[in-house]
């Protein structure tokens, strides 16, 4: 049985997208099918239309922060019925008996499956995946907010199950955007001191209400020079090239500077600012069913959420356009059932 999808698709990098349709193959037996009520607009949905990374497939139909019920379920789904709501991030497969996907490590899985990666997203009425990437939404949860947990805020909140971040820690987010703003919401909850670089002076007041104890101009010297060894951890949410060494600076010993930001170019880390402190470098994609799942009960139980804007499906190309020029405050949102 064919399943029509009505979606929205790009022709070419860069391009506009447009109402577009296309149809959906038999279910798989471990497949589900989801209608989407809401879909965010990540910047790696930006990265994937302008192919950036050279493995974008036009037709292209962005998407990867789902909100949505469960409409079909193939033979061998025991999880999930008819009518669950669910979300659905960056991955929407993964083979399910590497060694990886066997330690609850599915992100890692040498054949994980994009949402937006050779196949198409959540710009869309419908969307299908594993049933193991459909994650169920805990009771309660703000729908019209959601989206975003699914792929910006595993991002975050990952690195402090894998750094075991502390209540006691003294963290610094960078760059609070789209991604950071999140971390500080999830940090001050964690109960850790946080410090917020960030070069936006205008931003300060909205920075501290959403978690930041301190505030660090990143631009000034000074300001990065009174963090000097204070940290424990630090995580770059930024995809642009920095005075990295000013950063390692900052670190405690042990300390560990954790990158999420996608930046493109080869990161310069002088060896001595390693050694002598013991300190390291690292990072990380997004993160697995269970690490979303326990995100999702973690933002209900603190009521965290992104801030985010709305805009309805048919306004698609007005949201990117928005998110492209730096005016989104912080995430958005498309509504599109």
């Amino acid at each position: 049985m064919m399943h029509t999808v009505h979606a929205y698709a790009a022709t070419e990098a860069g391009g506009p997208v447009k109402e577009f349709t296309y149809e959906l193959g038999p279910l798989g037996e471990q497949e589900v099918d989801i209608k989407v009520h809401y879909c965010g607009i990540c910047h790696s949905d930006l990265s994937m239309l302008h192919n950036q990374w050279g493995i974008t497939q036009y037709p292209f139909v962005p998407g990867h922060e789902i909100i949505g019920e469960v409409i079909s379920v193939g033979a061998d789904v025991e999880t999930l019925k008819g009518g669950d709501l669910v979300g659905l991030g960056w991955n929407s497969s993964s083979c399910m008996h590497c060694s990886q996907c066997m330690r609850g490590e599915h992100h890692l899985c040498s054949r994980v499956e994009g949402t937006i990666v050779g196949r198409h997203g959540g710009f869309a009425d419908k969307v299908r995946a594993h049933w193991s990437w459909a994650i169920p939404l805990p009771e309660g949860i703000n729908l019209k907010k959601a989206g975003p947990l699914l792929c910006g805020g595993i991002t975050v909140f990952n690195p402090l199950i894998l750094a075991g971040v502390k209540p006691t820690d003294r963290v610094g987010v960078i760059g609070i955007g789209g991604l950071g703003h999140m971390a500080l919401k999830f940090l001050n909850k964690w109960g850790c001191e946080v410090y917020a670089f960030s070069s936006s002076k205008d931003k300060e007041p909205e920075i501290r209400n959403m978690g930041a104890t301190k505030i660090i101009n990143s631009r000034d010297p000074e300001s990065l020079a009174s963090a000097r060894g204070k940290l424990d951890f630090i995580l770059n949410t930024t995809n642009v090239s920095l005075d990295w060494d000013a950063y390692l600076e900052t670190l405690a010993p042990k300390g560990r500077l954790h990158h999420v930001g996608a930046v493109l170019e080869p990161m310069p880390i002088p060896a001595f600012s390693l050694i002598m402190g013991e300190k390291s470098v690292a990072g990380s994609p997004t993160g697995s069913p269970a690490a979303t799942a326990t995100m999702l009960d973690f933002c209900v139980r603190h009521d965290i959420y992104p801030i985010v804007e709305e805009f309805p499906v048919g306004q698609v190309n007005e949201a990117l356009a928005h998110l492209e020029k730096g005016k989104a405050r912080y995430r958005i949102v498309l509504k599109v059932a």
